[in-house]
């Protein structure tokens, strides 16, 4: 009788941990967990995460804020991509692509090259 308490223990806990890393696959999958809180808090701060855009499981485009000037980066697990940079309010408005992510995907595709 005891084995059998032993058994149904252990195969309970491999099973809540099954859970756990599911879910943590699943909340990274969806762009869960990124961190978009500085730990600088105050009107002071020169550095700001403006958006953040999974395109997919692994990689997210990221534009940030730093003296006014904005910056597009590619974050995937192995490297970091500048892709735009000095962006300002003036090239925003008189963008023509409003959709960056598809541009960034269809041009990186295109060209037979890939982003890891």
């Amino acid at each position: 009788m005891e084995t059998q308490n032993i058994l149904t223990a252990v195969v309970s806990l491999i099973f809540v941990i099954g859970l756990i890393g599911l879910l943590a696959v699943l909340a990274r999958r969806f762009g869960l967990g990124f961190p978009v809180r500085a730990t600088q808090i105050g009107k002071n701060r020169r550095l700001k995460i403006v958006e953040v855009t999974p395109l997919d499981g692994k990689r997210r485009l990221v534009l940030i804020r730093r003296d006014g000037v904005e910056h597009l980066i590619l974050i995937s697990p192995t490297s970091e991509l500048v892709v735009e940079t000095g962006i300002t309010s003036d090239t925003l408005l008189k963008s023509e692509t409003p959709d960056i992510k598809n541009d960034l995907i269809n041009s990186r595709f295109s060209k037979g090259s890939e982003l890891l």
